[in-house]
């Protein structure tokens, strides 16, 4: 989805989907769509995952921990595409990662010193985990590889066996069951049955190739047509492409997007710095800074955006 990073670009949305679709709604609402701008797939990846493989949440420990980096060795790397892999790290028996709702993990290498800044500290960099928040004994990771990217083209080049430092989880955004009617996804780059909330992602790549876990969100949206709308954008796309094109612009936000006038609209964007600036002003390092470009273009206020 900033929230850190994901796969696609550093970030993400992890939803706990499963617990809110496994309850009834405690009550109905005439909310308005939250619309949530990601730069990767953390978002929906949790529920991927869960429906994926059926797992149900059992109350393990955090092999995680907030206040210091813990190493995890790697145990499998698995090709996705051209230039993504996924990264399969072993936890300690019986444990899980516990990752709350919008929520990272920041990773740095095995041995700091080895990948420094210019100013010789320790790269650290968010991602957001595609795997289950109670995966017993595994914590995956889908990393798209940049070549200006230091910590990608690191974990890129590890081999099982090798270790990775993470520490987290990191909290980002407060998400609440049925708080909002529709949330639109809107993403660059890189099963809600029972619960009302209707999800759309908006996501945009260069290529139809650059598209991940489009499988899973395709299977997604199939199962549950009435709760997930899947919108892809193409910068370069083959002949026959029969989507949208181009960059997420003012006019693909107000054509998918529900208006800054409807109430308890939410607009959540990250990914590159360049991308967020475009659509929703820049970032004031760790502070959400004045809210600007297409966003406030179109009428949105402070209170509608969040940037991760």
């Amino acid at each position: 989805m900033s929230l850190f990073r994901t796969a696609l670009r550093p970030s993400a949305f992890t939803a706990r989907v499963r617990q809110y679709a496994t309850e009834a709604p405690k009550k109905k609402s005439n909310l308005v769509p939250m619309t949530l701008a990601v730069g990767g797939l953390g978002g929906l990846a949790y529920y991927t995952y869960a429906t994926r493989s059926g797992a149900v949440p059992v109350a393990l420990p955090s092999a995680l921990n907030p206040e210091e980096f813990v190493s995890f060795t790697l145990k499998k790397v698995v090709p996705y595409n051209h230039n993504s892999s996924t990264f399969i790290f072993e936890l300690p028996p019986k444990t899980s990662s516990k990752l709350p709702v919008a929520s990272c993990v920041v990773v740095q290498a095995a041995e700091p010193e080895a990948l420094q800044d210019k100013k010789g500290k320790p790269v650290i960099r968010p991602y957001t985990p595609i795997s289950s928040a109670d995966n017993t004994g595994e914590l995956v990771f889908l990393i798209k590889k940049y070549e200006t990217g230091v910590m990608s083209k690191y974990i890129h080049e590890l081999k099982p066996g090798d270790s990775l430092k993470v520490k987290g989880p990191i909290s980002k955004f407060p998400y609440k069951e049925n708080e909002f009617d529709e949330v639109a996804l809107i993403g660059g780059g890189s099963g809600i049955p029972a619960n009302t909330t209707k999800f759309k992602l908006l996501f945009s790549n260069v290529t139809e190739e650059d598209i991940l876990m489009r499988e899973d969100l395709d299977a997604l949206a199939k199962k549950h047509p009435k709760h997930l709308e899947l919108v892809y954008l193409l910068d370069k796309p083959k002949e026959g492409w029969q989507g949208p094109k181009g960059y997420i612009s003012a006019d693909v936000i107000k054509k998918y997007v529900a208006p800054p006038t409807a109430e308890r609209t939410m607009v959540m964007i990250c990914g590159p710095p360049g991308q967020v600036a475009a659509i929703a002003g820049k970032k004031a390092g760790f502070q959400q800074g004045e809210i600007g470009g297409v966003l406030k273009e179109l009428g949105y206020t402070a209170d509608q955006v969040f940037k991760f």
